[in-house]
C-alpha cells in the first residue's frame, strides 16, 4: 500500500528506481515530448510567422503538434508571440494558470522576450516577468524555422529531463536561448537523439 500511496502523491517520482521504472520514466518523457499541443497567444506580427509555421509549407504536425488549441486546458506549450501590453498581462497569466501540468512557455520574438523597441510604460519589458519562460526564440519577427527550432529544442529538453533540472536551478523557467535561423536556411534537426 505504501508504493501505491507514493505513486498517487508524487507520480513517477514516488516509485523506487529500478530497471522497469527507469524505462517507464523514459517512455513518459518521450511521449510528453512528442505529443505536445500549443496554446497560441499571438499578439503582434510574430503571430503571423507562428501561423505560417503551422501551415502546409512548414507543417508542425510532423512534430506532434497537429493544431493550436483554443482552450488552455488542452494545451501544454504556450507560445507567446509578440509584445505583451500591461492590459494583456493578467489575461496571459490567467491562460497560463489554466493550462495543464507540466506546461512550458516559448517566448517568440524580441518584443515578447525584452519589450523590443517599445521601451515605454504600456508594454511589459519581457514576458518572463509574468510567466516562467523555458525557451527564447529571437528575431523581429522570428522565421518559422526559428520557431520550429525552439519547439524541437524544447522537445529535446523534455525528453532528456534537462528542463526540470534547469527549472529547479532557475527557480522558474528553463531560460534556454537559441539562435535565429534565417528564412529559407536548411538545418539538420535531431529527433530523439540523447
Amino acid at each position: 500500500m505504501g508504493v501505491v500511496r507514493n505513486v498517487l502523491d508524487e507520480g513517477l517520482a514516488g516509485l523506487d528506481h529500478n530497471f522497469v521504472t527507469a524505462r517507464l520514466e523514459d517512455l513518459v518523457k518521450w511521449s510528453r515530448s512528442r505529443s505536445s499541443w500549443g496554446a497560441s497567444f499571438g499578439l503582434a506580427c510574430c503571430a503571423i510567422e507562428m501561423m505560417g509555421s503551422g501551415a502546409s509549407h512548414y507543417d508542425l504536425s510532423r512534430f506532434g503538434m497537429e493544431v493550436f488549441r483554443a482552450s488552455p486546458r488542452q494545451a501544454d506549450i504556450m507560445i507567446v508571440a509578440g509584445r505583451v501590453s500591461q492590459k494583456m498581462a493578467p489575461v496571459l497569466r490567467q491562460v497560463y494558470d489554466q493550462m495543464m501540468e507540466p506546461k512550458w512557455v516559448i517566448s517568440m520574438g524580441v518584443c515578447a522576450s525584452t519589450g523590443g523597441m517599445f521601451n515605454n510604460y504600456a508594454i511589459v519589458q519581457g514576458v518572463d516577468q509574468i510567466v516562467p519562460v523555458d525557451v527564447y526564440a529571437p528575431g523581429c519577427p522570428p522565421t518559422p524555422e526559428t520557431l520550429i527550432h525552439a519547439i524541437e529544442t524544447l522537445h529535446q529538453l523534455i525528453e532528456d529531463g534537462e528542463i526540470m533540472r534547469r527549472r529547479d536551478a532557475n527557480n522558474g523557467g528553463a531560460a534556454v536561448e537559441i539562435h535565429e535561423i534565417p528564412a529559407g536556411a536548411t538545418t539538420s534537426v535531431s529527433i530523439g537523439i540523447r
